[in-house]
């Protein structure tokens, strides 16, 4: 009977160890979502230290170091991530976006190495998970921007299109349109753009793509319209209020109706629903190049101490210019 209650004590132990750890992550990752990354690197210091086998932790570290744009620390975590657990679709999920922000930055040798990589782990993620739709929109959009010769190809994209509109329609059409953007059919591809909004359940997403699309054309008054119907489906939607970001992005890299994409920012840095898709910080690093650009240079350090306070690790390249 003693060894019964000894088994027991231990048993309640380790679930108590378990749930306290399941509330120590899951703070880790509303700091993440927020965008407070300095405090979610330091809340997951002592949860890898005590356990250094936490394939959760090394995944949320991954993704803290990645919104930060600290590439190689990130691919680090998430490979620990999928060495503890590999048969982890959403593991490997998130090192393939690790190594594919590498490949972006890399000289052409190290891109080439790195995009078979970044195809083999979204590659797994959908093996191992067939319904995670995150994942087979990466690998679509992995195979419809890159050359065969790393794995890519349009009918491969085409095949996972098929397979994406039966768990997720929006994105689907999405990637029908990215793939016939690539094709040259600028026709059907803002016809894809608009079934993907028509059948979204959060259209703001797909109104802000079709924008970027319609900047990629240079269709300037089509692509601010489009902003203004996506931000205007975005206030009415709370799980939707990132494309906010997405609008002032796309409305920045136009030069493009500033003080517009200084509102977006500034409606999406006030709301309670902000997310690790865009980084707190990064939204105040951007506001500060936008107010900078509109003239104001006292609002513009401001916004770019807050987001230093933020994430001391990030380096934007959005100094404010003098």
């Amino acid at each position: 009977m003693r060894a019964l209650g000894t088994v027991l004590l231990a048993c309640a132990i380790v679930s108590a160890c378990a749930q306290v750890q399941g509330s120590e992550l899951a703070e880790v990752n509303a700091s993440l979502q927020a965008g407070e990354a300095d405090k979610a690197l330091a809340l997951l210091a002592p949860i890898v230290q005590q356990d250094a086998n936490n394939a959760a932790a090394h995944n949320l570290e991954c993704r803290v170091w990645l919104t930060e744009g600290q590439l190689d620390a990130a691919i680090g975590e998430c490979q620990k991530a999928v060495t503890l657990e590999p048969d982890n679709s959403y593991h490997h999920l998130w090192l393939g976006r690790a190594l594919g922000e590498k490949a972006d930055h890399a000289n052409f040798l190290s891109a080439y190495s790195l995009a078979k990589r970044v195809r083999g782990e979204f590659e797994e993620a959908v093996r191992l998970d067939p319904r995670n739709a995150e994942a087979l929109a990466s690998l679509g959009e992995f195979d419809c921007s890159a050359p065969g010769i790393v794995g890519g190809g349009l009918e491969k994209a085409e095949d996972v299109a098929a397979q994406l509109e039966r768990l997720d329609p929006p994105r689907g059409h999405e990637l029908r349109a990215y793939i016939a953007e690539q094709r040259k059919d600028y026709p059907e591809a803002e016809r894809e753009f608009k079934r993907a909004i028509a059948v979204g359940p959060h259209p703001s997403y797909q109104w802000m793509a079709l924008a970027s699309y319609y900047r990629r054309r240079q269709r300037w008054d089509d692509m601010v319209a489009a902003v203004r119907s996506g931000a205007a489906a975005a206030h009415r939607d709370r799980r939707a209020v990132v494309s906010l970001f997405n609008g002032a992005s796309t409305l920045a890299k136009a030069n493009r109706e500033l003080p517009l994409a200084a509102k977006l920012l500034e409606d999406y840095l006030a709301s309670r629903d902000k997310t690790e898709e865009a980084p707190a910080f990064v939204a105040w690093a951007q506001l500060a190049r936008l107010k900078d650009q509109l003239g104001d240079q006292q609002a513009a350090a401001q916004d770019l101490a807050t987001a230093t306070a933020m994430a001391h690790n990030y380096r934007p390249g959005l100094v404010p210019r003098h």
